[in-house]
């Protein structure tokens, strides 16, 4: 899968978890947040594109993702990305 497709699609995954994406620029790391009630997810733009797939990675590995379609090619993805950085999903990924 190319890696902008992925980052698409991950992002995609995020928002149909109720998260709002923000892509900043700043001299912090990334990561998610509930602000006033609303979930967020912030990107920083600086940093290269796999380190924020690597934020969204860690924060879906997180969430329960059982009631969510996730396409065969991007559940496999996801596998190995979880494996490849020692997260443990408790989830089991159905279509």
């Amino acid at each position: 899968m190319k890696t902008s497709q992925l980052v698409e699609e991950l992002e995609e995954l995020v928002e149909q978890l109720g998260y709002r994406l923000r892509k900043e620029r700043g001299t912090f790391r990334g990561s998610s947040c509930v602000l006033e009630g609303d979930k967020i997810v912030v990107l920083n733009k600086n940093h290269p594109v796999e380190f924020n797939i690597g934020v969204l990675v860690k924060l879906l590995a997180e969430k329960d993702l059982s009631d969510i379609f996730i396409k065969p090619a991007l559940r496999k993805e996801l596998e190995k990305m979880w494996k490849k950085r020692g997260l443990k999903s408790d989830n089991t990924l159905m279509d």
